[in-house]
């Protein structure tokens, strides 16, 4: 769950990510995991759902490591939170996500995924597209 206010806006990284309304300090817990909103989904719940629903988990679940038969599901925007080789949040541990530097209001806010993701770490292509011909989103 996310503890600051955040919005969602386009990535330069990829599609959407997530942004701070006010600054940051370094330090700050910036999302905990928090059971009353972020959920817990047992792999064979996710390897028996519709095709549409694997899709849908496939993007936005991930590894908790101390639950290893399970990925997790945020009800918030922490979902949309986007991959960097230098983030700006620290998610060592599977339950937090500390800041690493002071980050300023409107800046993105990035995770490492290989600190939580077990195995090899597998980006799928924008899941957002803007249609040329009418300018409408398709999902």
């Amino acid at each position: 769950m996310m503890l600051v206010p955040c919005y969602l806006a386009p990535s330069s990284i990829e599609g959407l990510g997530v942004y701070s309304t006010q600054p940051i300090l370094k330090g700050d817990i910036v999302w905990a995991f928090d059971d009353r909103f972020d959920r817990l989904i047992p792999k064979e719940e996710i390897a028996s759902a519709p095709e549409h629903l694997r899709i849908f988990f496939e993007r936005y679940c991930y590894d908790m490591p101390n639950s290893p038969d399970c990925l997790a599901l945020d009800a918030d925007e922490g979902r949309f939170m986007n991959h960097a080789d230098l983030p700006n949040l620290d998610f060592s541990s599977p339950d937090r996500g500390i800041a690493l530097c002071d980050i300023p209001a409107g800046e993105e806010l990035t995770c490492d995924y290989r600190e939580f993701t077990v195995g090899e770490v597998v980006f799928l292509g924008p899941r957002h597209h803007v249609s040329k011909a009418n300018g409408l989103a398709h999902h």
